[in-house]
């Protein structure tokens, strides 16, 4: 007959060593304390992103009541030191990385006053395209590459976005998608609105700076005034005038067309456009006569100032179209 043994006295685990569970949490807690000082003492970080063609369009408009750049003259190194410290004053905590001023160019060639802005402290000029109209090609794609660039790697915390266009919703979503804050930054419209609807809704905060803000850094240019003579019959005295700049060569091809278009109207517009960038000989003949009058300075063989009459002839024909 088998014999059922007894179970034997359980067994019992080792003893729990209470030391080294103290030791554990004394060594968890040391390290947790260093971590949250480390945090404590390292400051957030916050950039600025400037449209340049948003600021001279809105402010030009606000303060000038025009967005052509050639009529105003904007203290550009005034307007960013006014954005640097309205961001101290709004994150008190947190020290500036830089200002990114996004502009264009013709071939992303710097203009004199980008290089200027170039050379400011905590400023980086970012270059788009300029076409054939003036229109800014690759800005907005330029500030979500740096905005998400800047978020994904931690090294900002808070953006300020100082522009209007709808493509920059795509840039908001990809930096808060990384955990930073955007803050949309406009300047006062003088009636509606000049910011999208869909980037302002996707933004963490708003801010609109009025005229007052935007006045002292704008001043209208004081176009110049030629006084016409006769065009026809003019002898070597009449044309004996100071030697214009491309500017006035601009200038007064503009004044021509503006002339032109008002006595021949649009068809007459509609007939020329489709030359650009050749003007019938016709035309031709006759803006040079009356630039020169209007000028009283000789055009003859001087191609390259011949061409900016032309250049200012055809910009406010096609701006008006």
């Amino acid at each position: 007959m088998n014999h059922v043994q007894p179970p034997g006295p359980p067994d019992t685990a080792a003893p729990l060593d209470l030391a080294a569970v103290a030791a554990g949490i004394e060594r968890t807690n040391h390290l947790l304390e260093r971590v949250l000082a480390e945090v404590a003492t390292t400051p957030s970080t916050h950039a600025i992103f400037v449209d340049a063609g948003y600021v001279y369009a809105a402010a030009g408009r606000l303060v000038a009541g025009t967005e052509d750049r050639r009529a105003f003259d904007l203290d550009s190194e005034g307007i960013i030191e006014a954005f640097i410290d309205k961001a101290r004053m709004l994150f008190p905590d947190s020290r500036l990385l830089r200002v990114y001023w996004y502009d264009g160019a013709r071939r992303r060639i710097h203009t004199p006053e980008q290089q200027k802005i170039a050379e400011l402290p905590d400023v980086k000029v970012r270059l788009g395209n300029l076409n054939a109209n003036n229109q800014q090609k690759g800005v907005d794609s330029l500030i979500r590459t740096d905005l998400e660039s800047l978020a994904r790697h931690r090294a900002i915390s808070d953006a300020s976005l100082i522009g209007g266009d709808e493509d920059l919703v795509s840039a908001v979503e990809a930096a808060q998608g990384y955990g930073a804050r955007v803050h949309l930054w406009g300047i006062e419209a003088a009636d509606g609105r000049n910011q999208a609807d869909p980037l302002l809704w996707e933004v963490d905060s708003q801010r609109t700076f009025d005229l007052d803000f935007c006045k002292p850094y704008v001043t209208r240019r004081t176009a110049p005034v030629y006084t016409p003579v006769l065009s026809t019959g003019m002898d070597a005295e009449a044309l004996d005038g100071p030697a214009p700049t491309r500017e006035d060569l601009r200038f007064v091809g503009a004044q021509v067309a503006a002339q032109w278009l008002g006595t021949r109207g649009t068809e007459a517009l509609a007939d020329l456009l489709p030359g650009h960038p050749y003007l019938p000989g016709s035309v031709d003949q006759e803006l040079l006569i009356e630039a020169e009058a209007l000028l009283r300075h000789s055009l003859r063989g001087h191609g390259d100032l011949r061409r900016a009459l032309r250049d200012g002839f055809w910009a406010h024909l096609q701006a008006q179209y």
